[in-house]
């Protein structure tokens, strides 16, 4: 039975194009079909928290010119759920914003934050820790996140230092924080993931409505001002007009620096859910099935000679065949075409931007 209290809460105000052509600032990656299953990481998202919570009680978050996409791809979420934000503010903005336009129609929500372009593998134990942990903070004050298990030394990714000589006494699987690290360098991630105490900071927070708006009050009491002062007409028809007035306003801070590595009762619970954040061609190759010459392969016919360990996506072309390539990136959207070495993804940013 779905607790009516649990709340979910989409941020999907990203701008990513690092999947260049398929994503584009247009159409980011949240809203395109990177697996090739039919769905756009925004609607794996939303399905992968089906049972435990209601449609009418998942929110979105976007930039205002999203908000349109967002209607077409999640019809199941109320209109007046979907949050506009006029301008980009990093993410401490975003989560202030949802956690008192929720408090207005639920002052006892439960509130599960997560990114919308995410993957996670493992849904059955997916679903099993998110559903302990919004228990866990049901009961308690307590700030919780996700960590990662690392199954390498990733310098891409923030890292959680976790105190694991005494677990929470309501949840066994639950553990204080004891510091939040930056993304490292090589040789650091590897000292790091050498220890048991160390894992991926995957963005994903779970609180009570009022365990966070507390936190806000607390260390962004001027983030806090603006909206309290709004709370009065979130939820009618002035909401958006308000919220385009103050919300440039805010400071641009990122949730972690804002609350999680100055608030007291952070916890995390370490978790191994088959989770990556896609931020790279890279990464997709890692998460997709291969051929046995390593070949990462989305699309209706594709042909590989003497090729092996390419990542190819070429979903809306009737034909590819690839020859003689090895660690490539191969991609196709809508006549605008990618061939670039996998190890060389990073240096085309700047031609993809012109």
């Amino acid at each position: 039975m779905l607790h009516t209290n649990n709340h979910l809460v989409i941020m999907a105000g990203g701008i990513g194009s690092r999947f260049w052509p398929m994503s584009t600032a247009e159409q980011p990656k949240q809203f395109i079909d990177v697996l090739g299953v039919g769905r756009s990481l925004m609607q794996l998202t939303y399905d992968r928290f089906q049972g435990i919570t209601r449609p009418e009680n998942v929110w979105v978050v976007t930039n205002e010119k999203y908000v349109n996409i967002v209607r077409q791809q999640l019809p199941e979420v109320p209109q007046e759920n979907i949050l506009s934000e006029p301008c980009r503010r990093n993410t401490a903005p975003c989560i202030a914003y949802v956690s008192w336009r929720i408090k207005k129609n639920d002052p006892k929500a439960n509130i599960v934050i997560t990114p919308s372009d995410h993957i996670v593998t493992n849904e059955m134990e997916f679903r099993r820790i998110i559903t302990n942990s919004l228990k866990f903070t049901a009961e308690t004050d307590a700030i919780l996140t996700l960590g990662m298990k690392p199954t390498r030394p990733e310098t891409g990714y923030g890292y959680i230092q976790a105190d694991l000589s005494t677990p929470s006494a309501r949840n066994k699987e639950i553990f204080r924080v004891d510091q939040f690290r930056e993304k490292p360098d090589l040789e650091t991630a590897k000292r790091y993931i050498a220890k048991n105490n160390f894992f991926w900071n995957a963005g994903i927070f779970i609180w009570n409505v009022s365990t966070i708006i507390n936190a806000f009050r607390i260390y962004q009491p001027s983030m806090a001002r603006i909206f309290e002062d709004l709370f009065p007409i979130l939820g009618t028809p002035d909401e958006q007009a308000a919220i385009n007035r103050m919300y440039p306003e805010c400071e641009g801070i990122s949730v972690d620096y804002a609350i999680m590595e100055k608030a007291e009762e952070i916890f995390v619970c370490p978790a191994d859910f088959g989770w990556s954040d896609l931020g790279t061609w890279g990464s997709l190759h890692l998460q997709l099935a291969h051929d046995i010459y390593g070949n990462a392969l989305i699309g209706n016919n594709i042909q590989m000679c003497d090729s092996k360990n390419c990542v190819v996506h070429v979903a809306d072309m009737k034909k590819v065949v690839v020859q003689g390539l090895d660690g490539y990136i191969v991609a196709e959207k809508e006549g605008t075409l990618l061939i670039c070495r996998l190890s060389e993804e990073q240096r085309i940013k700047n031609f993809t931007e012109s």
